[in-house]
């Protein structure tokens, strides 16, 4: 079949012929209608995460799909051939960009029935994100202020949906081309960041969702209240991370230096640091499909590629400035 390999880290994508997927007893053999683009996807082709998450070469990317049931393993009970499905396929069995793709069950969840599958292959990677970090890490109540950083790109158009859905004060950064679009996501606040300082006009904040690190992480930390937390999704990882991965002792070493400097401001300012690289969860997934499902949450869909040009998007979004995720469709 037809996908797209990176050969070694920091070399484009190329098209190759690869073998068709294995189909274990509890995996489900998914036919690729649409498959998201991350920020992952880069990171990991960049070499950006080869400590924290290695992978042999050559490797096919892809951590978004949509797409409909081949056929599925022995031991499967909740998919049928014929099921339209979304999932983020687990750490180490990504590969949808690609014309087909083995997933093991437990991270499939059926598909929304209000919307198509270009539109379900932008959710899985981005509206997982945003449930463990407001949901299960943010313990995000009603009343309580968060400030989202890049509210238009990918990640931050649905954290700012969801955060709002759990009747949170939501502040923004974005451009102020954007100001518009990310008000209608929901934002109570938005901070033009070429034009302002955010640490100027916010105080008091409960939680900040992080995604650009260095600098701007640094000052998200002196806007929280006492006792508020920063979580940070593109790094510095964190030694409970390193922990939970089970990362080597040399590894766990080197994680604790790289976030030192970070969770020792945080200490000083009373407040915490966190890092998480988001997992697979079917179940998780199928609560963001009820909320999609009822008007809750919408997909935001920037730009869409064919699957020729699956280099291209991955460049562009490395690019930045695209509203939403941008996808690719798989003929």
């Amino acid at each position: 079949m037809r996908a797209f390999v990176l050969d070694a880290y920091k070399q484009p994508l190329r098209q190759a012929d690869v073998a068709e997927p294995v189909v274990g007893e509890r995996d489900v053999l998914v036919e690729v209608a649409a498959a998201g683009v991350n920020q992952l996807d880069e990171k990991i082709r960049a070499g950006e995460f080869k400590a924290i998450l290695p992978y042999k070469t050559p490797l096919t990317l892809g951590h978004d799909v949509a797409g409909t049931v081949i056929r599925v393993g022995s031991k499967v009970a909740g998919f049928t051939p014929g099921d339209r499905v979304v999932a983020r396929p687990r750490d180490h069995r990504i590969g949808s960009f690609a014309e087909r793709i083995a997933i093991d069950e437990s991270d499939l969840a059926l598909a929304p029935t209000t919307i198509g599958l270009v539109e379900a292959a932008s959710l899985p990677l981005v509206a997982l994100t945003a449930w463990q970090v407001l949901v299960v890490r943010g313990n995000v109540m009603p009343g309580q202020k968060v400030l989202i950083h890049a509210g238009a790109g990918g990640a931050g158009s649905m954290m700012i949906q969801l955060a709002k859905h759990l009747g949170a004060r939501v502040a923004t950064t974005a451009s102020g081309r954007n100001a518009d679009f990310v008000r209608e996501l929901g934002a109570d606040v938005v901070i033009d960041y070429r034009t302002q300082d955010f640490e100027e006009e916010l105080s008091g904040y409960d939680l900040v969702v992080d995604s650009l690190g260095g600098a701007n992480l640094e000052k998200s930390l002196k806007i929280l209240k006492p006792g508020g937390k920063a979580i940070g999704i593109s790094g510095p990882p964190d030694p409970a991370f390193a922990k939970a991965a089970g990362l080597n002792a040399v590894v766990r070493l080197a994680v604790a230096a790289l976030s030192r400097r970070i969770r020792s401001q945080a200490k000083k300012l009373g407040v915490t640091y966190e890092f998480l690289l988001m997992s697979s969860s079917g179940d998780q997934l199928r609560e963001i499909v009820s909320l999609v499902d009822a008007g809750m949450l919408r997909a935001v869909v920037g730009k869409v590629f064919p699957f020729e040009e699956t280099p291209q998007a991955l460049e562009a979004l490395a690019g930045g400035g695209i509203r939403g995720k941008v996808v690719i469709t798989v003929p």
